[in-house]
């Protein structure tokens, strides 16, 4: 279609990333930078960082492994699902693999657009497919131990997607059912 097109040279502006451990911290005014367009009138961004605590435990830093080549792609896929529900002028989403210390950013996502709501609303669209979907996994470490991490977003939509299917399964949490991009995630506490 014709009408397409303008969204297809877009999205081949947006700018996807992941990082490695030796690329370092996350280059967040060149990913804000990437999204400036002088058609957009608004800038949304958000950025993930580790926090030094959770559920009265002292984090320490995070860890992240990915399946990197699938998550490239889910990213690619989530930025185009945010540019068929909203009007936006260019994307941009980054996330570090490896070690990530406490006050550090793991995950960054920038929307450009016409209007602050379409910009807001990707941007948060973005980041909540990102902790649902893509094959990403994050470990807690504490001053007294560490814990692979489920994230809400995924857990719901298994829950949901166990309950579509056979609702005795619904609400098993880590270990039951399947869903999501990976199937069930494991929580391993050491």
């Amino acid at each position: 279609m014709a009408g397409d097109e303008p969204q297809a040279a877009a999205a081949s502006e947006d700018l996807v990333e992941i990082l490695d451990e030796e690329s370092g911290r996350l280059d967040i005014a060149r990913y804000v930078d990437h999204v400036r367009d002088l058609s957009a009138g608004a800038i949304a961004t958000f950025e993930g960082t580790t926090r030094d605590h959770f559920a009265g435990r002292r984090v320490v830093e995070l860890r992240y492994e990915a399946y990197a080549s699938m998550a490239r792609r889910r990213l690619e896929a989530i930025l185009a699902e945010a540019r068929d529900a909203h009007a936006l002028s260019r994307l941009a989403v980054a996330h570090r693999l490896g070690t990530v210390p406490a006050g550090e950013a793991s995950v960054f996502v920038a929307a450009s657009a016409v209007h602050r709501a379409d910009a807001m609303e990707a941007c948060r669209y973005v980041i909540d497919e990102i902790k649902a979907s893509v094959p990403i996994w994050k470990k807690e470490v504490y001053d007294d131990g560490e814990v692979w991490k489920e994230n809400r977003e995924f857990l719901d939509r298994t829950d949901a997607a166990a309950g579509a299917t056979a609702p005795a399964a619904k609400g098993k949490g880590a270990g039951g059912g399947g869903g999501g991009c990976c199937g069930s995630k494991v929580r391993v506490e050491n």
